[in-house]
């Protein structure tokens, strides 16, 4: 854990980019999203269990990997996870520069992401330049059943946001990385259907509590 620029306001705690929790280290290297999510904890609160993920400016490439090596001053970690306040996507150069450096050093690496990640980076095909870098794992927020209760819940700023986060998953899969598809416990959300979509697909699947700023002990 460390600083990423000044603090956002007098007396706030100093930005987080890297954080320890369960024997994983996690990367917040943004802020930014391409959705708003109505359960979204940044909407309540700037921190997580106890760390400041509000950041004061987005890191750059190699402050990302400065903030890595001093977590990893803490001790060995079970896998780097990509995952914060933002859609870690939206920052794909560096994202791909971080899986390859932690590939060398045999780390494994896991993406929390939204699934936009085509639609935020068209021209690319950003699957197979995961799948390159040696991205190992990916978690990918399902959220709903359908199109129309994910635009209810997630509100993308992309239309066709539902299937493209299938087709996400679907080319993680294909591609060698492994896919868990995940929901947060709402009652607009079928959980036995989302769990037939993870399972026709051959992903795992995970059902989030609700997190709230009350909540601190839920874990990405």
């Amino acid at each position: 854990m460390s600083s990423a620029g000044p603090e956002e306001r007098k007396g706030a705690a100093p930005s987080t980019v890297a954080y320890r929790l369960d024997g994983k280290i996690y990367l917040n290297i943004t802020n930014r999203c391409s959705a708003d999510c109505v359960f979204c904890l940044a909407k309540f609160t700037d921190t997580f269990r106890g760390y400041n993920l509000r950041l004061a400016k987005e890191p750059a490439a190699d402050e990302i990997l400065k903030d890595l090596e001093l977590a990893f001053l803490d001790g060995p970690a079970d896998e780097v996870v990509f995952v914060g306040f933002g859609e870690p996507t939206l920052r794909l150069d560096e994202v791909l520069g971080t899986v390859e450096w932690l590939k060398v050093r045999r780390i494994p690496s896991r993406l929390n992401t939204n699934g936009h990640g085509q639609l935020i980076n068209p021209g690319r095909d950003v699957v197979a330049e995961l799948a390159a870098a040696g991205l190992d794992a990916a978690s990918i927020s399902l959220v709903a059943h359908n199109s129309e209760v994910y635009n209810q819940l997630c509100r993308p700023i992309f239309s066709k946001a539902y299937r493209a986060v299938l087709k996400f998953a679907e080319d993680c899969i294909s591609a060698g990385i492994r896919v868990t598809l995940s929901v947060v416990d709402l009652p607009e959300v079928d959980i036995e259907a989302c769990r037939s979509i993870a399972e026709r697909m051959g992903a795992d699947f995970r059902v989030r509590p609700l997190l709230t700023p009350a909540s601190g002990e839920v874990r990405s």
